[in-house]
């Protein structure tokens, strides 16, 4: 009961220091398969709301099989996603705006600083858009704190930490940075959840790569669902 309380109590005073940026509402759901020793299957789903989950914004679904170059560490993926965007216009909110087929590919390495986890993910993405074709590659670095002895065990917490930058092959080079910090709980040896800010800037067109950005945040509460093989 106290580790849900602190986890309550993170996400209070993350809604207090960022209440300018609690129009935006991410919820995450994020599930790994293990098919057989070396297959995995993916599967993700996200929705993104603006208003306090009052207006849809982004629902993202995405797939992928994967495959381990050797135990643990080093993982190949194939995947598909499926993006519907919707308006921003109040009185069109309702409304799907966009949709955008993806397909990516990405090389996942994990190692270890001391007993912090760390994650490396590579990936590259085709977006079909609805009437242009886009690339983008991006770079993802996570890391896992362990708060207490029992890291990662049932009824623990962490500290979750990732950056992730975004680059495309046009003029501003870069096309946006994410960074998240956030509080988890490990429920039980397969399902384990977080609440966090991430703040992310995107990089417009311009006359140097950082010439012109936005900054805007999102409160997200996630869910990781692992099943391994036995």
């Amino acid at each position: 009961m106290k580790k849900i309380a602190m986890l309550l109590i993170f996400c209070c005073t993350i809604l207090h220091a960022q209440k300018e940026n609690f129009d935006n509402l991410w919820f995450i759901y994020f599930g790994n398969q293990q098919i057989t020793k070396n297959l995995n299957w993916w599967t993700e789903a996200q929705f993104r709301n603006t208003e306090a989950a009052g207006n849809p914004q982004n629902i993202l679904l995405r797939t992928g099989i994967g495959y381990n170059l050797s135990e643990n560490n080093n993982n190949l993926l194939l995947g598909y996603g499926y993006i519907i965007g919707y308006a921003e216009d109040a009185e069109q909110q309702a409304i799907a705006s966009s949709k955008e087929h993806r397909i990516y590919q990405q090389f996942i390495h994990k190692n270890k600083i001391g007993k912090v986890p760390l994650q490396h993910r590579f990936r590259l993405e085709e977006r079909f858009l609805e009437n242009e074709f886009k690339l983008r590659a991006r770079y993802f670095l996570a890391a896992n704190v362990p708060l207490g002895e029992n890291f990662m065990k049932e009824k623990s917490t962490y500290l979750s930490l990732y950056n992730e930058i975004f680059v495309v092959p046009e003029e501003r080079i870069f096309d946006r940075n994410r960074i998240y910090a956030a509080l988890g709980y490990v429920l039980n040896k397969n399902t384990r959840i977080e609440v966090g800010y991430m703040d992310q800037t995107t990089f417009k067109k311009g006359t140097s790569p950082f010439s012109s950005k936005l900054n805007q945040g999102q409160i997200q509460l996630v869910i990781f669902n692992t099943i391994n093989f036995d």
